[in-house]
């Protein structure tokens, strides 16, 4: 917010310097980001007389002037203006001035005369929205003074955090800087002189939806002349970063950042007559209903927006922007003023859904303080007599006149200090709160709310520290409670924590001490993400890069890259999930829905990276997925890995390989080895349609005989690969499930010595049907030969002469051994047999 400080001097004594002040503000919790020097761009503009203002002898509408600017001789300027007259102050650009956008003034030749320097309007100087004419100064303008020391001042832009609403405005900002200094706060006179007619005669308001609009406030002025607002006040908004339109309007704007109220005025001719009366009403929009608004953008409204309107039509979107068909302009004499408390969440909304937002709608989403409704209004009233004349009617039409009473909260003084590691004093810490208009009541449960039939015992009673939602009670000693009044501008007061934040806000951060906690602190602790941290650290090292997506995605891409096979599930698992979440309000429609899942954000990013020619693509993510399980939404991790174009850079020694599904297998392995789990178990996978039908699978893998880990694996279908524009790249995904990566640690390693017999290795190479996994083989050939063998591993695969063309040879390397003693070859023998008779179950044979 920007922050003039000529008018934060109209409502307390300021006497520190620009610096100061804005180090005192920061330190306050208002960080001030920047001191603007306002009116540093006139260079060399002073104040000058006309003496004389002449017709041009050369030129119908050119005058030729004589300019008195203090010390010298008269200057002659050339000017086109027609609003000026000998006796007059204005602002005079001097030869070799400079002007806001760094305009440059130098003496010219103007139709055979000499100018020397130029007459200068509001416009050109940033002052005022005056283009028309030439700015007249006030005739006691010192001649000869330069213009930045009569109208120049110090703006500063104060960063305003979320939570204090309340000050956003130069009142409340006043309010911070009376804290510092102990000055006393002024507010602006409010209250209107107004006439014998009553309000409620012109103006009737019906509030049909009171939870989205608690008061609504107005007021009635009419004999208005709608025109330029005063120099002084246009050259105070612009300062203020506010564009000047007219009187009327100025006003609305004038009161939001005086007083951090957001103000609305109607031409009350544009409002429909109801029983010889103006009726405005507060509603939900109609499906299908339209408004045409302020920027003459017509909008279509839905009935989560909440509007103001009369009997007839739109008028506008509450607290958001108003409609183009009440809109105050040059020939209106009657105008409604409207004050009003909006939902704040339901304003935010709307300006998010019409992509609307503005200096009202931040103030609005922040809350308002209830009592602003009512010394909006009047103020706004009063001012629009002052600057554009006319009468106020008797009165004000308020849906909800009587303002509720101020909240209390109890605190401990104890507890406060025992919280910031201070020594205030119960007094001391009333003192600090008062400081910023908190003020506070002592004694056993002051003004504290308490529990039905509660009595003191042994020294404590039960004391209300919290407002809202639900209060806490708490046992604390009786004579060490104090009691806030919260008062009514500051809505981030809820709890007994917030009175220890504000204390130290006031007291000043740096005179905190710094003091150790009393506890020692445990050595180490173990992370609670140690396997997502153990998954992170394998695949990054085996040169994949992570990548950080976007939870939210569009509809369509939602729809597409949604698991249709279920994958192996897990110890602890999440449900199977159906319906997407869709988000009610989003920010645009490509973040509309949560992801079920990780395959589709990685095949974006795969995607990108192919159009910009970037097509070896190693990328993992560990990331959510999101759904409904029937009656609750759920969450849940999963470990997303893509793979595409080179696995292998190609060198002198080696050729270029490109990812396939073996090496994608391999990553999973190893997160297995890595993660204490044992080999995964692969299972072909026909009837996914992401993914490729003869190239995809189902893993799974235990530990302990537990389930810890379930997922799907296989190359991107071509059609889908296709249509997601990856020029021809085939992409290997997998998507996978793991115990303890959402939050859990990797299980202790346990070494085992090496055994000291003997192992015994055998091949053998298995005839078996073409369409028979190797899957299959390998647990056939476990189960045969028990637990003797310790290693099975699958070293070749051959098919051709002399087999059948549907069939195909395995050729497994098996290990045997005991930890005991040496097998005899007669036991290695028989375990072979035994593998033999096994195959045969399964259409196997062993190839001599």
């Amino acid at each position: 917010m920007k922050v003039p400080l000529s008018w934060l001097r109209d409502h307390v004594d300021v006497d520190l310097s620009p610096e100061t002040l804005a180090e005192r503000l920061t330190l306050l919790g208002m960080e001030v980001k920047g001191i603007e020097r306002w009116g540093d761009e006139w260079r060399n503009v002073v104040v000058g007389e006309l003496l004389s203002v002449e017709k041009h002898p050369r030129a119908d509408r050119l005058s030729l002037t004589r300019v008195r600017v203090g010390q010298g001789e008269p200057l002659d300027i050339v000017c086109g203006a027609t609003n000026i007259a000998a006796g007059q102050r204005v602002p005079v650009a001097l030869p070799g001035a400079v002007l806001p956008g760094d305009r440059r003034i130098e003496r010219t030749e103007k139709m055979g005369v000499v100018s020397n320097g130029m007459l200068c309007s509001g416009d050109e100087l940033n002052l005022t929205g005056d283009s028309d004419g030439i700015l007249i100064l006030p005739a006691d303008a010192p001649i000869g003074v330069a213009l930045t020391d009569l109208y120049g001042d110090v703006v500063l832009d104060v960063d305003v955090k979320p939570n204090r609403g309340d000050a956003l405005s130069i009142v409340g900002l006043a309010r911070e800087v009376a804290a510092i200094t102990g000055a006393p706060l002024r507010w602006p006179e409010s209250e209107p002189i107004e006439d014998d007619r009553l309000t409620s005669d012109l103006l009737g308001v019906e509030v049909r939806d009171p939870d989205a609009c608690p008061r609504f406030v107005g007021r009635w002025v009419d004999g208005v002349r709608v025109g330029p607002s005063p120099d002084r006040i246009q050259m105070r908004l612009r300062a203020a970063g506010q564009r000047p339109i007219s009187n009327v309007v100025d006003v609305s704007n004038y009161v939001m950042l005086e007083l951090g109220k957001p103000i609305h005025t109607y031409d009350a001719d544009g409002v429909a007559e109801r029983s010889g009366r103006r009726q405005l009403i507060v509603r939900r929009a109609e499906p299908g209903e339209r408004l045409e608004t302020l920027d003459h953008v017509t909008r279509d409204l839905d009935p989560e927006t909440l509007l103001i309107a009369d009997d007839a039509k739109a008028l506008g979107i509450a607290g958001v922007m108003g409609g183009a068909a009440s809109e105050v302009g040059d020939a209106t004499t009657r105008v409604i003023v409207e004050s009003a408390i909006f939902d704040p969440v339901l304003i935010r909304r709307s300006g998010q859904r019409f992509a609307l937002r503005s200096e009202a709608s931040l103030r609005f989403e922040k809350g308002q303080e209830f009592r602003l409704a009512r010394i909006g209004a009047d103020r706004a009233a009063r001012l629009i007599v002052e600057w554009a004349g006319g009468s106020v009617a008797r009165g004000r039409v308020d849906s909800a006149p009587d303002e509720p009473p101020l909240v209390r909260v109890a605190f401990r003084p104890e507890r406060v200090n025992r919280l910031l590691g201070t020594s205030f004093s119960t007094a001391s810490q009333r003192a600090l709160l008062a400081r910023v208009g908190i003020e506070t009541e002592t004694g056993p449960g002051a003004g504290a709310e308490t529990g039905a039939g509660s009595k003191d015992h042994a020294g404590t009673r039960p004391v209300t520290v919290a407002v809202a939602p639900q209060p806490m009670t708490v046992e604390v000693p009786a004579a060490e409670t104090v009691t806030a009044i919260v008062p009514s501008w500051r809505r981030d007061l809820a709890i007994e924590a917030d009175f220890s934040e504000e204390i130290a806000r006031v007291a000043g951060y740096d005179e905190i001490p710094t003091v150790l906690p009393h506890t020692n602190m445990p050595a180490w602790r173990p992370s609670p993400l140690g396997i997502r941290e153990r998954v992170r650290e394998t695949l990054v090292g085996a040169g994949l890069t992570e990548t950080v997506s976007h939870a939210l995605v569009s509809s369509p891409a939602a729809a597409t890259f949604a698991w249709t096979a279920e994958a192996p599930a897990i110890t602890g698992g999440s449900p199977t999930v159906g319906r997407r979440i869709v988000v009610t309000n989003p920010l645009s429609a490509d973040h509309s829905v949560l992801r079920p899942g990780l395959i589709g954000s990685l095949v974006e990013i795969a995607s990108a990276n192919a159009r910009r020619g970037r097509e070896d693509i190693a990328i993992f993510e560990i990331g959510k997925g999101y759904g409904h399980d029937g009656a609750a939404s759920q969450e849940w991790w999963r470990l997303g890995i893509a793979l595409a174009g080179a696995f292998a850079e190609p060198a002198w020694n080696q050729p270029r390989r490109a990812a396939d599904l073996d090496d994608l297998k391999g990553l999973v392995e190893l997160v297995c080895r890595r993660l204490g789990f044992e080999a995964p178990v692969w299972s072909a996978l026909h009837e996914e349609p992401l993914l490729h039908p003869g190239r995809a699978a189902t893993a799974s893998a235990t530990r302990a005989g537990e389930p810890v880990l379930g997922g799907l694996v296989g190359e991107l279908h071509p059609s889908v690969a296709a249509a997601s524009d990856l020029r021809g790249a085939r992409l290997v995904v997998a998507e996978l499930e793991i115990a303890g990566l959402a939050g859990g640690r990797p299980a202790d390693v346990q070494a085992a010595a090496p055994s000291r017999q003997p192992a015994a290795e055998r091949d053998l190479a298995v005839v078996v049907p073409e369409p028979l996994e190797a899957a299959r083989v390998a647990a056939t050939i476990h189960d045969a030969a028990g637990p003797d063998l310790v290693s099975l591993r699958l070293f070749d695969v051959y098919r051709g002469a002399p087999l059948a063309s549907d069939e195909k040879s395995l050729a497994w390397r098996l290990v045997f051994q005991r930890p005991d003693r040496t097998l005899t070859e007669v036991e290695i023998d028989g375990a072979v047999a035994t593998i033999t008779a096994g195959l045969g179950s399964i259409g196997g044979r062993i190839r001599t």
